[in-house]
């Protein structure tokens, strides 16, 4: 594989944008114009502008998938167009070798006065596919979209799951690319969809070089085996260990405190422990697999019973673990009336690389309502390794502590 010649290479690739419609447009016909008089583009930055893409590179060979992650505005969709040569670049220099194939805003181009069927012969022309392919392979399609009994109404009748399964149809299985570019079009359709999406980007993969725009760390982790970091613009990092590409990016999202719930009861004194030590710093960085403890102080209003459940959550706000207070013989722990102090168990913190906050909810046991519900407390960072995606359900002992004086 190593000694494959590149299908892509990109290098000293950039791209600036202009934050002024008029200023762009009069950027864009004095640059048409030193164009048609032989001369090149300005490589430097004019009022009002900013690079978009700055001098990015890299190489893509057969069976290598590079992933493309960042915040949104960080480059990634610009970077996407040019290669597709949607876009021309100001400085660098773009080599493709072989089929481009792209699977870009899916159903985009559909007339939604015409059948999907008129549709799927006009998407096919766009991507440069003969028409005896088409007719060849037609059924196909139709079976693969799952659309037989659909197929010849206007596509202005179809929902929009129903538009982007055509798409995405058309696109999969006549397409046979060297070079592949998918921008998150992986979450089509219902979950069986879904999953025969998944199989046949796979299988596509198998023989392409392909680039993977997606903000789903698991798809990234299963599909990629390189990735870009980027932000702003510029390559942060390029590495083929997904576990600190991933790590990169999430760090760059914060999760804020919220409180909700009917105000009848309320959270003090939330601490994390690790290993037997609490956790101080402002900023905690804890090892995967060490012993997590909650310690917290809980007030219940008068005439309430209620139950406590501590998760812990991800940065996009996924339970990824989740622990009810229970006692030593197993039993939901019911707290009464007034001040309460426990300690849970969180047991072994197995997350992946990351940050990651707790969430702890006040539930009630005589109307169900939620007491008090606080996320984005205690933040902490993960540091691992380790790759692995699951949800995590324990039932860990709590310890009633001797409640707070004055309570």
């Amino acid at each position: 594989m190593s000694g494959e010649a590149a299908l892509i290479r990109v290098n000293g690739l950039s791209k600036k944008f202009c934050t002024d419609l008029r200023t762009s447009l009069k950027y864009g016909v004095r640059d048409l114009g030193t164009e048609l008089m032989g001369r090149g583009r300005s490589p430097e930055l004019r009022p009002k502008e900013f690079w978009a893409l700055d001098d990015v590179s890299f190489e893509l060979r057969r069976g290598e998938c590079l992933g493309l992650l960042g915040r949104n505005g960080a480059g990634k969709t610009t970077l996407l167009k040019m290669l597709n040569g949607l876009m021309k670049p100001d400085k660098g220099r773009i080599e493709l070798h072989g089929r481009v194939g792209a699977l870009i805003a899916l159903g985009a181009g559909f007339n939604p006065v015409l059948t999907g069927r008129e549709n799927v012969f006009v998407n096919a022309a766009v991507l440069g596919i003969p028409r005896q392919e088409v007719l060849r392979r037609f059924d196909e399609i139709v079976a693969f979209a799952e659309l037989e009994d659909f197929i010849d109404m206007p596509v202005q009748n179809y929902s929009s799951g129903m538009t982007v399964r055509l798409g995405f149809s058309v696109a999969a299985v006549l397409m046979e690319p060297d070079i592949l570019f998918l921008d998150e079009v992986l979450a089509v359709g219902d979950i069986g969809f879904a999953m025969k999406c998944l199989n046949r980007v796979r299988e596509m993969m198998a023989n392409s070089a392909v680039i993977f725009v997606s903000h789903s760390m698991p798809m990234v982790n299963a599909f990629c085996t390189r990735a870009l970091v980027m932000q702003r613009g510029r390559v942060k990092l390029d590495t083929t260990e997904m576990g600190l590409a991933m790590d990169m990016y999430i760090s760059s999202f914060k999760v804020e405190e919220r409180v909700t719930g009917n105000g009848g009861a309320q959270l003090s004194d939330v601490h994390l422990w690790i290993d037997g030590a609490p956790v101080d710093e402002r900023d905690p960085v804890v090892d995967q697999g060490h012993e997590g403890v909650v310690e917290l102080t809980v007030k219940i209003d008068a005439g309430e019973r209620a139950s406590l459940i501590v998760y812990v959550d991800d940065v996009a706000l996924g339970q990824v673990l989740g622990v009810i207070a229970k006692d030593a013989q197993g039993r939901r722990i019911e707290l009464e009336a007034g001040t309460h102090r426990l300690r849970v168990r969180l047991g072994k913190l197995e997350m992946n690389m990351g940050n990651y906050s707790l969430l702890i909810q006040v539930k009630s046991l005589v109307t169900s309502q939620s007491l008090c519900r606080v996320q984005g407390i205690s933040p902490f960072r993960v540091r691992s390794n380790n790759i692995m995606w699951s949800r995590v359900v324990r039932e860990q002992v709590t310890d009633l502590l001797p409640s707070p004086q004055g309570s």
